[in-house]
């Protein structure tokens, strides 16, 4: 899918990620597995985080060109009176 294609899609075809449920702390067993819940749940929160900062990306608004810059001469400034 081309960037003006990603632009084009409604909003309903391509929803925010959600974030992944937390689990409870009575929910680990304390036993030391290998693959924890908690183990579990950071590496749903990085593909989670992943498809976030995509998805931003996609749905970024174009910024608006910075102003011209322009090289006129400044009027001389008046010198100040000394008190």
């Amino acid at each position: 899918m081309t960037a003006d294609e990603a632009a084009r899609q409604p909003a309903d075809d391509d929803p925010r990620p959600t974030p992944p449920t937390r689990p409870d702390p009575d929910e680990c067993c304390h036993s030391g597995c290998d693959t924890c819940i908690f183990d579990l749940y950071e590496d749903e929160l990085t593909r989670y985080r992943a498809a976030l900062a995509a998805w931003e990306a996609r749905h970024a608004q174009p910024s608006e060109p910075a102003p011209a810059v322009t090289n006129k001469p400044r009027k001389p400034q008046k010198p100040r009176a000394k008190r």
